[in-house]
């Protein structure tokens, strides 16, 4: 603790603005690692419960209540308001076949739940690649800052030069001790993801197959 204040103390503005800036990508990539690991967990509870629920009922309307009552995150119910809605008149749209029509809706939908879903990601992925770098950049700046002031007092000893390179090593490390978590979280964020966005597309085939097969049984 006292190297650290030590170091604090004895860094320049650069250096300071890089152990501030590490400290924020160490805090938000902590916030979205608690925060998505919470919210794709609850996802993928939600799926795994409703959508057997949904084709276990008597009606549509059962069904959809029924997907309603258990999609907290709201990634299965815009599949199936895409599924029943119906165009406008006199658009583009409303003139294409229905199938093409009921195709574009469903794939917008689920669009629009995988980004939900895969919010924050590029984020962990940038922490995690850059965080080494910029501790990597505060050594070194580090070292130059400490040779020079070394350098200025005109005697240099083993003990003078060891203590702030010694210090400025800190900057890697914690470079390092923000990026590994980041990356481990990506990395088990995107199964997560690949895994919900498979029962999502299978959802929405499934969706896609009954009401093209109630269209034509009309």
């Amino acid at each position: 603790m006292q190297g650290l204040e030590h170091f604090w103390t004895q860094a320049d503005a650069v250096g300071r603005s890089v152990a501030l800036l590490l400290l924020a990508m160490s805090v938000t990539a902590w916030v979205l690692v608690l925060w998505k690991g919470w919210l794709l967990r609850r996802a993928a509870a939600d799926i795994a419960r409703a959508v057997p629920a949904f084709w276990d009922a008597a009606t549509l309307a059962e069904g959809q209540a029924r997907v309603a009552a258990m999609d907290r995150e709201q990634v299965l119910l815009p599949l199936l308001a895409a599924a029943t809605a119906e165009p406008p008149r006199g658009t583009l749209e409303a003139a294409g076949q229905q199938e093409a029509q009921l195709t574009r809706r469903l794939r917008d939908a689920l669009h629009h739940g995988l980004a939900h879903l895969q919010f924050g990601q590029v984020l962990l992925a940038s922490i995690g690649s850059t965080a080494p770098f910029v501790g990597l950049f505060g050594t070194v700046w580090g070292i130059y800052h400490a040779l020079a002031g070394i350098a200025a007092a005109g005697s240099l000893s083993i003990d003078k030069v060891s203590g702030p390179i010694g210090e400025a090593l800190i900057m890697t490390a914690a470079g390092i001790a923000v990026a590994v978590p980041a990356v481990l979280a990506y990395n088990v964020f995107g199964k997560w993801v690949a895994a919900c966005e498979a029962e999502l597309e299978g959802f929405a085939h499934d969706l896609r197959q009954m009401v093209l097969d109630k269209l034509r049984g009309d």
